[in-house]
């Protein structure tokens, strides 16, 4: 037996360096060629790793014997990229990059063919469009933000009172001029549902606080990218502050049932989150390409020990197939969650798009068909 134990020993030292040479294998991209007269830009990785940030801190690249490089840890799956400098108007003229789950380090050379060219916005909401202040004050969060008000297209004109729809980053919801990569248009899709069947609803549209969204739409910290979760303040705010407001100045149908929340990305994890918080509050919940994947383990827990009564509640998920390869596990466990926790089959709408992508035009796309039945 003494015999045996050196071989043992040096496999398992072996397998100890090889488990460590994978863990911290590296991926460096390296940047070959730029479009002329760009050298001096500052130039970003948005991908699904960082929730497609165009203009990530820290997934900057740095200027090394005049080629732009960044390295980062050996992604474990598959990742969607593109190179930006730091916003979406002048990223790569291309489609999306994709890099393959590899066990070992490599370098990844790029040439950046041409920058997108900077298209003039011009202002898209319809008339029954405002804004309900420039500075709504958020007591929770010691700050103020924009907020956005739809009107129904006969609101002035009638008695009726209103379902209320709660939506995350206003500035994408009405206005091209405001958006950050093309607009919702929400404003239109309800103007031709009311069209169609005389449906309709005032929606509430909070803009995000641009460097402070990720915080504000996690309710748990994320050490990865060191932000601290205020997902909790944020919608206590919705459903303490912001929601009797809308209850006494509007005309609103103010039961659980008849209240919305709807959000994409970081929007749709929060949404989801303030739904199964406030139950009693958000009665329905539109749920788009959730970056579930943010905070997963602690959504699982919550999920988990929440004892607030779900059976009435109804949960809309929309995602597609080409977006990061977690979102369709994330959301069936999400689903499955929700099943054990009593809302009734019935009562959740899962679709996934074999084309859908993770980008304002395709929530645009799917929006009214996901509107009609939240509104039903």
């Amino acid at each position: 037996m003494p015999g045996n134990q050196l071989p043992l020993k040096r496999l398992s030292s072996a397998l100890l360096v090889l488990i460590s040479w994978i863990m911290n294998a590296q991926i460096i991209f390296k940047i070959t060629k730029l479009p002329e007269n760009k050298e001096n830009s500052r130039i970003f990785l948005a991908s699904s790793l960082n929730n497609w940030n165009p203009g990530d801190q820290q997934f900057e690249f740095t200027k090394i014997n005049g080629f732009y490089t960044l390295t980062i840890p050996n992604p474990s799956q598959k990742i969607e990229y593109k190179i930006t400098q730091g916003n979406w108007e002048t990223a790569e003229d291309s489609p999306n990059r994709v890099l393959e789950v590899s066990n070992s380090s490599k370098t990844v050379e790029l040439k950046i063919q041409n920058w997108a060219q900077p298209k003039e916005k011009k202002h898209t909401a319809a008339s029954n469009v405002k804004i309900l202040s420039e500075n709504f004050k958020i007591p929770q969060l010691n700050t103020t933000r924009k907020i956005w008000i739809y009107l129904p297209p006969d609101y002035e004109i009638s008695n009726k009172r209103y379902p209320v729809i709660y939506m995350h980053d206003g500035q994408n919801l009405f206005d091209e001029f405001t958006s950050f990569s093309g607009e919702w248009s929400v404003d239109e899709t309800l103007n031709d549902i009311y069209k169609a069947n005389g449906k309709s609803a005032i929606v509430i549209g909070i803009d995000n606080g641009g460097e402070t969204r990720l915080a504000e739409y996690s309710p748990w910290n994320n050490d990865k990218y060191k932000t601290k979760g205020e997902g909790d303040l944020y919608t206590d705010f919705l459903a303490k502050t912001l929601k009797p407001y809308i209850d006494k100045t509007y005309r609103t149908q103010k039961q659980a049932s008849k209240t919305l929340i709807m959000g994409s990305s970081m929007g749709g994890l929060i949404s989801l989150y303030a739904s199964v918080k406030y139950p009693a509050v958000f009665g329905k919940a539109g749920i788009f390409s959730p970056a579930f994947w943010f905070v997963s383990k602690d959504l699982k827990i919550y999920l988990n020990k929440n004892h607030n009564n779900l059976k009435n509640s109804k949960f809309y998920f929309v995602a597609g197939k080409n977006e990061d390869e977690t979102m369709a596990p994330e959301i069936a466990a999400v689903y499955q969650a929700l099943i054990k926790k009593s809302v009734p089959e019935k009562n959740i709408i899962v679709k996934i798009d074999e084309d859908g992508t993770h980008s304002e035009s395709y929530w645009k796309r799917e929006l009214k068909q996901a509107l009609i039945w939240l509104l039903n």
